[in-house]
């Protein structure tokens, strides 16, 4: 599946150049399934074909990301918290609970975002919460800006330097996202015990 995802992106890049990428970037802040891990090292290797320059590509997916960060921030801030409240329930988060989230969310929120957005998968996840929790806008901005920037030199940097060889990192980043996604449904899964523990 990662090498039919791979091959849709640098499809999209190759025929769409810069305003591929950023489209690309933007859907994955976005929360579409749209792994950055390949988008970025793809345009370090149009990079190290001399077709895009190395600072229109980082310039341009660090927009694309802050975008749909953007986007997903504003769903959140004004959707968010009905939808959860809808939803929540199938894995028995209730009103007080979410207050209890939102929360800590208030508190820690700044050094959430910016851890985050240095890891897979939950990056593109964490403007949603923010907006909900009602984080503010400029620091939310700030603190996403912080983690992307760094996450989108290195992983073009990898493209470049890696070159033609480029499509070694889908390998490895398919055997970690599976390792982050176990790590995700057990984390709901210890979640959902404790609670069903507590009420009984």
């Amino acid at each position: 599946m990662v090498f039919g995802i791979a091959t849709f992106i640098t499809d999209a890049i190759s025929r769409s150049g810069y305003f591929g990428l950023f489209f690309l970037m933007t859907g994955e802040s976005a929360l579409l399934p749209i792994p950055s891990e390949i988008v970025l090292p793809f345009a370090g290797f149009l990079v190290f074909s001399g077709k895009i320059t190395f600072f229109s590509a980082v310039l341009i997916a660090i927009l694309g990301q802050l975008f749909g960060s953007i986007i997903s921030y504003f769903v959140g801030y004004y959707g968010g918290r009905r939808a959860v409240l809808k939803y929540g329930k199938y894995i028995h988060l209730k009103e007080n609970r979410l207050e209890q989230v939102e929360g800590w969310f208030r508190k820690y929120g700044s050094l959430a975002i910016f851890f985050t957005r240095l890891m897979p998968i939950i990056r593109t996840v964490i403007s949603f919460p923010a907006g909900m929790a009602k984080m503010k806008f400029s620091k939310f901005l700030f603190y996403s800006a912080l983690g992307i920037i760094p996450w989108t030199i290195i992983f073009v940097y990898f493209g470049y330097t890696l070159g033609e060889h480029w499509q070694s990192i889908i390998a490895t980043f398919d055997k970690f996202q599976l390792v982050v996604l176990i790590g995700i449904f057990a984390l709901i899964g210890y979640w959902i015990w404790k609670v069903r523990n507590k009420n009984k």
